[in-house]
């Protein structure tokens, strides 16, 4: 069948409503078809809404900008020694040591120097270092390591 005729079939396709058109010439047949050109509309009902258990609602003691930026001050009677509060920055998986067979970076009683490793934390893929931002003794780590962690939970303790 000739190119030409095929193109001129292809227009009188695209210039109708017809979804598919067929054509044979002696033993040649051609046949096209429509594609669709728009995703299929999916309607979604919404799921059925479960009540949530009622608790104690406590509040939340407020912090500045600048101690809730560096993990503010422990108080005693929160089951944290009274030190500083390192933070986490992201939600991730909390790693204790560079790799499973490899010592901890920080234990506590560890003397730590601000900028130095604490831990890493696992997030999509990436290992982020969490490094300390005081000098001090590490008085409490507050995580196990290959934990999940959630953004701004406390990490370590360093007095």
């Amino acid at each position: 069948m000739d190119l030409r005729k095929i193109k001129k079939l292809i227009d009188l396709l695209e210039a109708s409503n017809l979804s598919e058109i067929e054509i044979k010439e002696g033993e040649e047949t051609v046949r096209l078809a429509r594609t669709m050109t728009r995703a299929p509309e999916v309607h979604y009902a919404p799921a059925p809404m479960q009540a949530a258990p009622q608790q104690a609602e406590r509040p939340m003691p407020m912090q500045g900008p600048t101690q809730a930026a560096t993990g503010g001050t422990a108080k005693p009677g929160n089951d944290l020694p009274e030190g500083h509060v390192v933070r986490a920055p992201m939600v991730g998986t909390f790693y204790a040591s560079p790799a499973p067979d490899k010592p901890v970076f920080v234990s506590v009683g560890q003397q730590v120097k601000a900028g130095e490793t604490l831990a890493i934390i696992e997030a999509m893929k990436m290992f982020n270092p969490i490094e300390a931002d005081v000098s001090g003794t590490v008085l409490k780590v507050l995580v196990e390591s290959g934990q999940p962690i959630e953004f701004d939970q406390p990490l370590f303790v360093i007095g």
